[in-house]
């Protein structure tokens, strides 16, 4: 899948988050890149949680969530699959983002 594809799939993904939920989030940007340094990591939140921002002033960069483009199409078997994975990626790490760790998300289904 080309990367401009992969981009406009993240996107939407993003889009689909709801307006209650969106409107939250904080200072993050999404990117997208090939690999990560695990070669099998799908996606990536670095930053400070929301729940732990209390002294995080004004001009702190922005969070980062990557989203990793070669490992999701490794990972699946069509463009559908593709879809529903950067989906689930994109939930999981908006989700660090509002300070849910790995296990409560894996519970909710977003694993």
């Amino acid at each position: 899948m080309s990367l401009a594809r992969f981009e406009t799939l993240v996107g939407e993904a993003l889009d689909s988050i709801p307006p209650e939920l969106g409107r939250l989030i904080d200072n993050l940007a999404v990117v997208v890149e090939d690999l990560g340094e695990d070669r099998d990591l799908l996606g990536l939140y670095e930053g400070i949680p929301l729940t732990e921002r209390e002294d995080y002033g004004g001009l702190a960069l922005p969070d980062r969530i990557t989203v990793y483009r070669q490992p999701i199409c490794a990972l699946c078997d069509s463009e559908a699959e593709v879809i529903e994975q950067i989906l689930v990626t994109v939930v999981h790490e908006v989700g660090h983002h509002f300070g849910i760790d790995d296990e409560q998300l894996i519970g909710f289904g977003w694993g």
